[in-house]
């Protein structure tokens, strides 16, 4: 016991050693940050971060890690009522063009008026650069006026004083100087930008500023975190892009402490990095990432010496959450778990089906009629398991076979499979009449298993639909 008990005692002297080591060492900081905070703000329209962070979090009950900063809102006004999604980006100057305009207007062309009303992007200018800051406030007014008016845009900024150091940091990889400086000044910019949204959103999503967005992608969230829920299983990070730091999402109760993590770690390694150690230190061990992908990267050049960067996001599908309500079939045996309803949903199942003989079929049948503009099969995996021999029907009159399943009265060939592929664009010049069905029809039987990863469709919505 008295063992013990001398080791306790020289474990609480080296914590009290280095607490004032480090006191020492960062005072100057710390009291530069102290005088800030008493002198008097020059009258410009700021808004305090500590008016939006909701009290609803453990972290914020009490004085833990008060994250002192003032922002400058220079565009957009803040809702006072909560979103169902906040998404947040950080813009800095780049060497090479600009992606930030066309990102914006991904987002809100990519959404319903529903899924606009339902949520706020938040942009961060945060380059020191005020002449830059002044040019690139002026196109957003002018290119997103109405987002703006509508408060569901907000440009903010948060001056270089507010910043710990920036050089002179540890190199931890052996980086570069100049890159560790990059990457710790971004550190910090998420960190205040995820402090400022804690509560316009019930969930918080981080994208950068040269992405493109899949259409709806708001409801494909909404739908993701509806299932989430309903499993009852503890998380605290949901991705929808393999890239960086694209389409991360977050529990807003869970942002006053990823800010503050993001700050005291700033200088260690980049925000990717630290996003996984916050996940498995929340009790999250397994990464939950959904396929296909949201978002895609499109930037050309880095925002980081203006250098060359063709990273794409190979699980991305543009508009691949257009599919209508619709019930699947298939008289093909199926292995395990992979329904036919897989290769309609979205996500990353497929359906799975033992070998299929001549005659057997996929069918999917629409709970609305539809004019169909666009038609997409894809069939194997690494070039096995491809449908041989099929083509593609479109089908109208619904009705209830003996096996209590559903069909079309009707059908009309559209085409063939090619190298188990099938893509039609226009479909509705061929065919104008509102379809019910659309069925993939084996037309040979073949002894390898198939892959169905997706059957994709567009259609005419109800003002493109002229009354007959």
């Amino acid at each position: 016991m008295r063992r013990l008990s001398r080791k306790k005692n020289v474990v609480a002297a080296l914590l009290l050693l280095v607490g004032g080591f480090y006191l020492t060492n960062h005072s100057d900081f710390l009291m530069a940050g102290l005088r800030r905070s008493l002198e008097s703000r020059p009258l410009e329209l700021t808004w305090e971060a500590e008016r939006l962070v909701s009290k609803e979090s453990w972290v914020e009950r009490g004085d833990f890690l008060p994250l002192n900063v003032t922002y400058q809102l220079l565009a957009g006004a803040p809702s006072p009522q909560q979103r169902f999604l906040s998404v947040g980006m950080s813009s800095v100057k780049r060497q090479k063009g600009s992606y930030l305009i066309p990102t914006l207007q991904s987002l809100f062309s990519q959404s319903s008026a529903e899924e606009r009303s339902s949520m706020v992007v938040v942009v961060l200018l945060a380059d020191f650069d005020a002449s830059w800051r002044a040019s690139t406030v002026k196109e957003i007014r002018s290119a997103l006026a109405s987002e703006l008016d509508q408060g569901q845009l907000l440009v903010l900024h948060v001056p270089q004083e507010w910043y710990p150091p920036l050089s002179g940091l540890k190199r931890n990889f052996n980086d570069a100087a100049d890159r560790v400086s990059f990457r710790s000044k971004q550190n910090l910019d998420y960190a205040f930008l995820m402090h400022y949204s804690a509560a316009l959103g019930r969930y918080y999503l981080q994208l950068e500023d040269d992405i493109s967005s899949a259409k709806n992608f708001l409801s494909a969230i909404r739908r993701h975190v509806d299932e989430q829920e309903r499993t009852g299983k503890t998380w605290a990070t949901l991705e929808f892009s393999t890239l960086g730091y694209i389409g991360k999402l977050y529990k807003s109760a869970h942002l006053p402490l990823l800010a503050r993590f993001l700050f005291l770690f700033y200088q260690e390694m980049p925000c990717d990095w630290l996003m996984s150690h916050f996940r498995m230190l929340l009790t999250q061990k397994e990464q939950i990432l959904f396929k296909p992908s949201l978002f895609q990267h499109m930037g050309t050049f880095s925002s980081f010496r203006g250098t060359y960067n063709k990273l794409k996001d190979k699980d991305f599908e543009d508009g691949v959450y257009s599919n209508p309500p619709a019930e699947v079939f298939s008289d093909i045996s199926v292995f395990q778990k992979h329904a036919p309803m897989l290769a309609w949903e979205s996500g990353e199942g497929f359906f799975w089906g033992r070998s299929p003989e001549k005659g057997n079929h996929l069918t999917v049948v629409l709970r609305e009629p539809a004019v169909l503009t666009g038609i997409l099969v894809e069939t194997g995996s690494g070039g096995k398991d491809l449908l041989e021999s099929g083509e593609v029907e479109l089908g109208r009159e619904v009705v209830t076979t003996a096996k209590k399943e559903k069909t079309c009265r009707q059908f009309l060939s559209l085409g063939e499979l090619e190298s188990g592929r099938f893509e039609m664009h226009e479909v509705d010049k061929m065919y104008s009449s509102a379809s019910s069905c659309l069925r993939i029809m084996v037309t040979a039987g073949q002894k390898d298993w198939v892959i169905v990863n997706k059957v994709r469709i567009s259609k005419k919505t109800l003002t493109e639909v002229k009354p007959s």
